[in-house]
């Protein structure tokens, strides 16, 4: 998408939330054209004229300052994902696109982070990017994660090592509604995420590439994708369902990795003296004894490895409706 494209579809996406009430402007009952503020109205909220505003409206951010995207962020009623993603609108407005093009996200987890993975064997931990690309988990992580990284649709056919993609399995993989209780929230959540990175690094090509696909195989993703929200990933709790020791409700944390930009360790607890603790002990348990043999040789239960990348399969084709 062309980035005024972008700028006007989250602008008018934003002014179509907010009512006249909620804006704190009288009104008389008059029948009103459009859902949420008219443009005039933002602009009067925003201390600007009606034709600056909707020269803003139209894409045009270039040479406009903090103070006005400020005002407008304001008028608009943004929350803090909603500013910084009008803020990164703007920088990458504001540059030429040999200079708006960052650095492809590290793909490489530095030997120190594996090794801090690997030493927090009472949490689950994982490396992510931006993309929602896996790229380490400790062995917790993988047990836990199992489903994501056996599933032959969260592997997307250009990623380096066939790394698992949490927003493939979401939208691709059948599975996944099992894994996950509370499914639609987390896939709305992933697709604002996936929203947030598209405004801070438009040129990654590899992201435009996982949209495309997505939008195309999936119609929940390309109708959550139209709807312009954003979120700032930080805490909060998680639901599953494990195939091996049933229902677990974590919390998770989240840490940037100032060293490794793109990078994000994601870390799931449980509340103490739960039955989730217990899930999640014994899950530690089961992913740390190795696998039993079968009578034919085979194991029982699938390999863990801290920080293994999954095995090179052919992306699935299924969508949830």
């Amino acid at each position: 998408m062309e980035r005024k494209e972008e700028i006007r579809d989250f602008l008018i996406s934003r002014r179509a939330k907010i009512s006249p009430e909620q804006a704190g402007i009288p009104n008389y009952g008059e029948l009103r054209r459009v859902p949420g503020l008219r443009r005039e109205e933002v602009a009067q909220l925003a201390g600007v004229s009606a034709d600056y505003y909707t020269r803003l409206e139209r894409g045009s951010l270039r040479g406009v300052s903090d103070a006005v995207l400020e005002a407008v962020a304001s008028a608009l009623q943004l929350d803090e994902a909603e500013r910084t993603h009008l803020m990164d609108l703007a920088r990458t407005a504001n540059l030429p696109s040999w200079r708006a093009a960052r650095r492809p996200p590290q793909q490489r987890v530095r030997p120190g982070v594996l090794r801090l993975l690997d030493g927090m064997t009472g949490a689950v931990a994982m490396v992510q990017n931006g993309r929602s690309d896996v790229l380490a988990a400790n062995l917790l992580g993988r047990a836990l994660y199992g489903p994501v990284f056996e599933s032959t649709a969260a592997a997307g056919p250009e990623t380096p090592s066939r790394l698992p993609n949490q927003a493939r399995y979401l939208f691709l993989d059948p599975g996944a509604g099992d894994l996950y209780p509370d499914w639609r929230a987390i896939a709305a959540s992933t697709v604002a995420m996936l929203r947030s990175e598209a405004g801070r690094n438009p040129h990654d090509r590899a992201l435009n590439e996982l949209v495309g696909e997505l939008t195309t195989r999936s119609g929940l993703f390309a109708a959550l994708w139209a709807g312009h929200d954003v979120r700032i990933h930080t805490t909060g709790t998680k639901r599953f369902h494990h195939p091996v020791v049933g229902e677990l409700s974590l919390q998770f944390e989240t840490l940037h990795l100032p060293g490794d930009e793109g990078q994000t360790l994601f870390t799931f607890t449980a509340e103490p003296g739960s039955a989730s603790e217990n899930a999640l002990t014994f899950l530690a348990s089961w992913a740390a004894s190795p696998p039993e043999k079968t009578a034919t040789g085979g194991s029982s239960a699938p390999e863990l490895r801290s920080h293994a990348r999954p095995k090179t399969l052919n992306p699935g084709k299924t969508e949830h409706d």
